[in-house]
């Protein structure tokens, strides 16, 4: 029966023959007491060195699987696996409200899939063909050279150290002031934000945000129970009559912003309506989270300073940071910058949750930057992004006729197709081999049927052309149906 064994390639031999072993004794095939081939034997049926059968079992033995005894051979050990009655449990029933809602709000799972083969508007994620591996392979190795040991202990629950220094000055160099603040490393935007909210709000707390904003902000905010209150947005932001009419009239625990290119309209908010915002929502004592999504991809203007560097030395403004959308974001690296009292509290919900976010990530991650890498790369990005951003818009233009294309830059251009159902389109896009995401799962009051976002980072020009084209020909047809 030994002879049976397949090997593959990926898992050394020796380790493919202990599980083999191990399931045969798990499944009852050899039972406790009964004598293994000797290694010379069993090296003759499975056809390998007598070696790797001899470190074979000597990990079995380590496992407690079998024994070895000097001059009489490998023995099963005294194994009891005896089989119950089956027992099954009816697990939907005792799944919480919070779980429920965590899948109902789940658009992984319930908006339309790509299929291999098919056009994508529907990531924003940046294009890996950019990433510099070889010199993350290169920071990996420095690092790991420097201090391995020690990042692949445990780490601290506020972060790297020299990461969040790093990103002090980085925020410094935004025109933040940094004095009574400190930083805390999270797992990307959606972390931090999730302990945001978990340590400064309840449920039914009211919290203003833009209509429409980041889906998963408005999937996170509705897991904590809170009334999202959203307004609407002009050509350059906020409309801030509007916001002001809402504040007048309601109390809110907490306020959330995307300023710069703003996920999913890509409108960047004018430096005067910032200032605006800013002093309104100090007026009213109504604290703000702000949202760095995308910053960095300024394509063309002068510098527009994030809403903390308004602050100065005030701590009226929790800032998210992250480099996901930008860099590497199967690291998930993110940062929250606030005031060193709220960041203290913040640490000890992270570190409840999962003790601190990889510390050998981090480390890797704070070499690569720290090597002025970042600097090139969003050089190079920013060149290639903007060639596609404003090939993707002259593509909207030209094919999406109907459409009003919103945004400024960033990684995606939203458009508005006045009147036309965004869910019909795509179901017949999708049956032409293009998806994209309809901008409903943006909006705070079930508007926004009309619209779309169309991520371009990671497909080709000729791509963009082909499947705006589509689009373009499928929103006429239906415009001819209506």
């Amino acid at each position: 029966m030994f002879s049976d064994i397949k090997f593959n390639k990926e898992v050394p031999v020796y380790i493919q023959i202990k599980d083999y072993i191990k399931e045969m004794i798990l499944g009852g095939m050899l039972q406790s007491g009964e004598k293994l081939p000797s290694t010379r034997e069993m090296s003759s049926i499975m056809k390998v060195s007598r070696n790797t059968i001899i470190y074979a079992y000597e990990f079995l033995q380590d496992e407690g699987f079998i024994l070895i005894k000097k001059g009489k051979g490998a023995f099963v050990s005294q194994i009891h696996v005896e089989m119950q009655e089956k027992w099954n449990v009816n697990w939907s029933t005792l799944v919480n409200d919070y779980a429920k809602d965590s899948e109902r709000l789940d658009i992984v799972k319930h908006e339309d899939k790509w299929e291999k083969g098919m056009i994508s508007f529907k990531s924003i994620a940046p294009d890996e063909n950019l990433f510099d591996v070889e010199e993350f392979k290169k920071a990996f190795l420095n690092r790991m050279s420097i201090e391995g040991k020690k990042i692949l202990n445990y780490g601290y629950a506020q972060g790297y150290k020299p990461l969040i220094e790093y990103l002090l000055k980085y925020m410094k160099n935004k025109g933040v002031n940094t004095e009574g603040k400190d930083i805390l490393i999270t797992n990307g935007f959606t972390e931090g934000f999730d302990i945001i909210l978990s340590s400064l709000t309840k449920a039914k707390d009211k919290i203003l945000c833009e209509n429409p904003t980041h889906n998963t902000a408005i999937k996170i905010m509705k897991l904590h129970g809170l009334c999202i209150e959203g307004v609407d947005m002009d050509i350059d932001g906020i409309n801030i009559k509007k916001l002001e009419e809402k504040l007048q009239k309601d109390k809110f625990a907490l306020s959330y912003f995307i300023p710069s290119y703003h996920n999913p309209t890509g409108i960047v908010m004018s430096p005067e309506k910032r200032v605006q915002l800013y002093k309104l929502l100090r007026k009213y004592n109504v604290p703000i989270i702000e949202d760095g999504f995308n910053e960095e991809l300024r394509y063309t203007g002068a510098h527009v300073a994030p809403i903390a560097a308004l602050c100065g030395e005030g701590n009226g403004l929790i800032y998210i940071g992250s480099f996901s959308k930008i860099l590497f974001p199967g690291i998930r690296i993110g940062w929250i910058l606030g005031d060193k009292n709220i960041i203290g509290y913040l640490e000890s919900v992270k570190r409840s949750r999962n003790i601190h976010t990889s510390f050998l990530d981090q480390a890797v991650f704070y070499d690569y930057l720290q090597c002025g890498n970042f600097e090139k790369y969003i050089k190079k990005a920013r060149k290639v992004y903007r060639e596609k951003y404003e090939f993707a818009v002259e593509c909207a233009k030209k094919y999406i006729s109907n459409g009003q294309v919103i945004g400024e830059g960033g990684l995606h251009i939203f458009v508005k197709l006045n009147g036309i159902d965004a869910r019909k389109l795509l179901k017949k896009c999708y049956d032409k081999g293009v998806i994209f995401t309809p901008g409903d799962i943006f909006y705070t009051d079930d508007k926004g049927f009309d619209t779309l976002r169309l991520g371009f980072s990671r497909v080709t020009k000729e791509e963009i052309e082909r499947g705006f084209k589509i689009i373009g020909d499928e929103t006429k047809s239906l415009m001819k149906k209506n």
